[in-house]
């Protein structure tokens, strides 16, 4: 075991002569307290440390011991339906509010029963048996991306640690091999698999104004930037809560700490909608709150990273949400100063575009080791300064993401949820989905998105026209624009998350009341070239009903709109049919 001497200390960075042969990247236990670190610079016997830890009382002569091996986590059965720091060591049920200084993991027991015998060939990735917790949940016990051989033995069922070695596998050097229900991987690794698959279907959420105009992939990335209060942390709670994903990987990266405790006193609270079971059981949450050590919100990124595709790797679809990046960048900006690195653009670091780019390719959908079709989607959300959008963790993450969701700060002070600015944000994907939409029975879902979007950009430049000569002078046809695209907003783009009924709608339920606005849009048209007013439209029972029908049917009662259609089609025909008899006479 290597070993160094500190001499210079400065916050979470401290220098250290080694006594020994020390790599990069490699995992270090500093002082008396055994502080995780890990060594980031080299230069001759003078190597410099990151310490994810308070260094408070360090000081020259303490010792570094070298671990030999890079920074790495536990993956295990044990990580679901638990509370983790940014360092994966566990939250849940510790009698302190604060951690201690060296933790080491804790050991848990599961039930294990194996699912293969004595001589059996494995490979790699591949299950070798189950483990079930006190709570019953079932989960696969996997070999790690590099070992694969035959099995030697295999432990009987029972209840084991999950550090206990349970199986024996002789790889092809004849190296045997002690595997354990877990087994560790380093954070900064991405996990291996055997090929990635093409983005072709979306990740819903439940959020209209996501699935039907801007979807992000099943495997894909998305970004969430807005300014203080726009509403990030809510709306990724809200994704977390009733997105289509097996199993989601919160991380709250430098967030406040009662934004975090909020989340995690709900969260155990709350049932899955699909399952009617608690949805922490399928929930890992990883906190790293702004008072914790801030070399620890650098790494806690890629342990999220790490957890989310070792649920990949058992042919899952994993969730990962990130609140929020730009703390994340914070710490890189603070350390990379206290290493007296030269700043880039907004005093970030030269290679702050390179550290985004590896943490959002890790996103994919993919054919695992074991031949199982698994994902990981990365939602990041980003706080630019002043909600200034142009800033560097903004402008480089939209280079890497493939759906943009801008909140607005405008909306959210209108009380508009989301506030996700309809005109600001994308999805380069949105096009590959159509034949999706075509399965789930929309096959006019292209057109019906054109057309909203539209609606809405000439929303935008007439609001613009109106500020100057007033709404009242406009044309007739521009204010029935105004009037449908405000219709649009309020009926299909509000969605409250406080609402039993409308805080998840369904892909069908998303179709129906698409093809409802756009056939009031046409008879209203139609009722325009009649000579009705636009006023005497936003009048209507139908109108109201419009309004109202996120509210008002519900996900078991989609019946509703075939008596919607036909009585607001009856409606503006009565008003067309009594215009034009007076225009007769």
């Amino acid at each position: 075991m290597s070993v160094a001497r500190i001499h210079w200390v400065s916050g979470p960075v401290l220098r250290a002569r080694a006594e020994g042969s020390f790599h990069l990247r490699e995992a270090v236990r500093v002082g008396a307290r055994g502080l995780l670190g890990e060594v980031v610079r080299m230069q001759g016997d003078d190597i410099a440390i990151q310490v994810y830890e308070d260094t408070t009382g360090l000081r020259p002569g303490d010792t570094v011991q070298g671990s030999g091996l890079p920074l790495a986590v536990r993956l295990g059965p044990g990580l679901l339906g638990n509370i983790f720091d940014g360092l994966l060591r566990p939250l849940s049920g510790m009698a302190s509010s604060h951690l201690e200084p060296g933790l080491r993991e804790a050991e848990a027991r599961f039930f294990f029963e194996p699912v293969v015998a004595p001589g059996a060939r494995l490979a790699a990735g591949h299950a070798f048996g189950t483990a079930r917790s006190g709570a019953g949940l079932l989960q696969p016990c996997l070999l790690p991306p590099d070992v694969e051989g035959e099995c030697l033995s295999v432990a009987p069922a029972g209840e084991y640690a999950d550090v206990v070695p349970v199986c024996q596998v002789r790889g092809a050097q004849g190296i045997v091999r002690d595997i354990a229900m877990s087994h560790v991987w380093p954070v900064r690794a991405p996990r291996p698999v055997a090929g990635r698959l093409a983005a072709d279907r979306p990740l819903l959420t439940g959020q209209r104004i996501l699935d039907s105009l801007f979807p992000v992939a099943l495997g894909g990335k998305a970004a969430i930037p807005g300014g203080f209060g726009t509403g990030k942390t809510v709306l990724l709670e809200t994704l977390a809560k009733w997105c289509h994903a097996d199993v989601i990987v919160y991380l709250g990266c430098g967030e406040r700490g009662n934004e975090m405790a909020g989340l995690i006193e709900d969260f155990p609270r709350l049932k899955d909608p699909r399952t009617g079971r608690a949805l922490m059981e399928r929930t890992v949450i990883i906190a790293n709150t702004s008072n914790m050590p801030v070399a620890a919100r650098e790494a806690s990124i890629y342990c999220a990273a790490t957890v989310a595709e070792y649920f990949r790797d058992q042919g899952l679809d994993v969730a990962l949400m990130a609140d929020s990046t730009s703390r994340w960048a914070e710490a890189l900006r603070e350390v990379s100063g206290r290493f007296g690195e030269l700043p880039g653009e907004g005093g970030y670091p030269a290679y702050l575009s390179s550290r985004l780019a590896d943490f959002y390719e890790r996103a994919a959908r993919a054919r695992t080791l074991s031949g199982a079709v698994g994902s990981v989607t990365l939602i990041g959300a980003i706080s630019p300064p002043a909600g200034d959008f142009s800033e560097p963790v903004t402008s480089h993450t939209k280079r890497y993401v493939r759906s943009y969701w801008a909140l607005d700060v405008r909306r959210a002070q209108a009380r508009f949820y989301p506030a996700i600015h309809p005109l600001l944000s994308y999805s380069e994907n949105a096009l590959d989905f159509a034949a999706w939409w075509r399965e789930q029975g929309n096959p006019d879902w292209v057109e019906l998105r054109r057309r909203f979007l539209t609606l809405l950009d000439e929303q935008a430049r007439l609001e613009r026209m109106a500020r100057i000569i007033g709404k009242d002078a406009l044309p007739a046809r521009q204010r029935l624009t105004l009037l449908c695209a405000e219709l649009v907003n309020d009926a299909f783009l509000r969605q409250s998350a406080f609402s039993e009924t409308d805080r998840y709608a369904s892909p069908r339920r998303q179709t129906r009341m698409m093809r409802a606005l756009s056939r009031f849009i046409d008879l209203a048209e139609r009722a325009l070239g009649a000579g009705i007013e636009p006023e005497r439209l936003a009048a209507t029972a139908s109108f109201r009903r419009l309004q109202r029908m996120g509210e008002d049917i519900s996900e078991d009662a989609l019946e509703q709109f075939d008596a919607l259609e036909p009585a607001m089609e009856q409606e503006l025909a009565g008003l067309t049919a009594g215009s034009e008899a007076a225009h007769a006479t």
